[in-house]
């Protein structure tokens, strides 16, 4: 799973790179994600501008990485394509994360919220 990070204050950018989270990727996904933000902290925000496609296996991946993070660590998702929005509102997934437009809008709210 192409992936990278940045960690810019208390604020760490996890971007991904792959135009799928499905079956075939969700693992790859987890195990990428826990890699990429291990030993930090304050909020992470997953910047999903390139994602197309996201099925249910790829939520599973996303929710299991937000547990991982635990409760002192928010995950937050960035730059959903109306396809992937499509999908979390249909599975009220959208009540769950706090979406924003692009990653510039994660971290106003950010700094707004600090």
């Amino acid at each position: 799973m192409d992936m990278a990070a940045d960690t810019q204050g208390d604020v760490t950018i996890v971007t991904v790179r792959s135009e799928r989270i499905d079956a075939a990727s969700a693992i790859r996904f987890k195990d990428r994600m826990r890699e990429l933000t291990e030993g930090g902290d304050g909020r992470v925000v997953l910047d999903m501008a390139a994602v197309d496609f996201i099925d249910s296996s790829g939520l599973g991946a996303i929710v299991s990485a937000m547990k991982v993070l635990g409760p002192e660590r928010k995950l937050e998702l960035a730059g959903l394509t109306p396809k992937v929005m499509k999908v979390f509102r249909l599975t009220r997934m959208d009540g769950v994360f706090t979406l924003h437009a692009d990653v510039e809008a994660a971290r106003a709210h950010g700094a707004s919220a600090a």
